[in-house]
């Protein structure tokens, strides 16, 4: 088996992005590559693409390496513009394709740029490694307004581009934690907003068929992709009223299965649970079905919304009994039609005028 590579993180990129232009400004030759520490103390040589003085101001930049993980930042290049200010400290702001923060909840405040705590400490040693004199450093992504739309920054509330990230300042492929901190991030703003009763989605289904049919403030839908599980035990960690669970039944049945990853691959399928519960329903099963879908549609009006409520029920019960919260369920078809529901969704309604529920 081939060993996935590793790579690194934007933190780390843009770390050795601002040490290049510093070493220039201070007078030192353009470097081809630089050294870098990483958090856990190990260092790095991080090649560096160019090294330019533009008048009193020094220019470098590093391509994003994210080894065998597709990062959607891969290739894209982290530039840094040094300069000589007033004070002690190195100043940090956003350029082109770097995002501002706009909400609460984040690791960084409203206002600021999104630079996580971890890299703004990795640029400062990596500059102050060179000089003790106080820089203006700007940071830019040329074509990170673009990408940013590819990542969860716009349901963040990080605006104008991507986040300069990294907490060890190694990108490890196809890392389920790094996906896991998005999703968590997902949370802590929802919270931070003042929601107290999110509606977790699988994906673009469920996210679609919640803004029809309900009236949400934004940051209250979350998609949650296949991590069910870590995102239902991080909500029981908080204080809220309820939680929905909203989409397609081929993906939450899972959860009623007790199936809390729901990744194809990691669990099993929900056809044969659907077509046994339908069988203790209505002691029939309709024959050559190979489909979730296909399975609903088989199924006459009352008796699809009889099946789509009992499911739904089950599930309510499986996430309430793991979260310890009051869970509803809405289940709907690929075209967004509710086929079943369960629990109380006035908590929910109280947020819209929809009449399809």
């Amino acid at each position: 088996m081939t060993r996935l590579r590793s790579g690194f993180t934007t933190g780390t990129c843009a770390a050795a992005a601002a040490k290049a232009a510093v070493m220039l400004l201070a007078g030192r030759s353009a470097p081809r590559e630089v050294g870098i520490t990483l958090p856990g103390g190990d260092t790095v040589s991080i090649p560096v693409f160019y090294a330019r003085m533009e008048g009193g101001r020094a220019e470098a930049a590093v391509c994003k390496d994210a080894g065998d993980d597709p990062d959607v930042t891969n290739g894209a290049r982290i530039v840094a513009v040094a300069a000589w200010t007033d004070g002690k400290d190195i100043l940090l702001e956003a350029g082109e394709g770097v995002g501002i923060v706009t909400r609460p909840g984040l690791q960084v405040p409203p206002g600021e740029p999104a630079i996580n705590p971890v890299p703004r400490r990795m640029i400062r040693e990596a500059v102050f490694s060179v000089t003790d004199r106080a820089v203006r450093v700007v940071l830019s992504i040329p074509g990170g307004r673009r990408l940013a739309e590819r990542t969860f920054n716009p349901r963040l509330g990080i605006l104008g581009g991507l986040s300069i990230l990294g907490t060890s300042g190694i990108v490890r492929p196809f890392s389920c934690p790094a996906l896991r901190t998005s999703l968590k991030c997902l949370l802590d703003v929802a919270l931070a907003g003042g929601c107290r009763a999110p509606v977790f989605v699988p994906g673009s289904i469920g996210r679609r068929a919640a803004e029809r049919h309900f009236q949400l403030d934004d940051g209250y839908i979350l998609e949650v992709g296949n991590e069910w599980g870590f995102m239902i035990d991080s909500a029981a960690r908080e204080d809220l009223e309820g939680i929905l669970i909203l989409g397609h039944p081929g993906k939450l049945a899972k959860l009623a299965m007790g199936q809390w990853d729901t990744h194809s691959s990691r669990s099993a399928a929900a056809l044969p649970f659907l077509m046994s519960l339908a069988g203790e329903i209505y002691g029939r099963v309709p024959p050559g079905i190979s489909t979730v879908e296909g399975f609903f549609s088989a199924l006459a009006g009352d008796e699809k919304n009889r099946l789509g409520d009992r499911l739904a029920s089950l599930i309510s019960g499986a996430v309430s009994a793991r979260a310890g919260t009051a869970a509803a369920t809405v289940l709907v078809d690929m075209k967004g039609l509710i086929v079943g529901r369960s629990g109380d969704l006035a908590l929910w309604k109280s947020r819209t005028f929809s009449s399809r529920l």
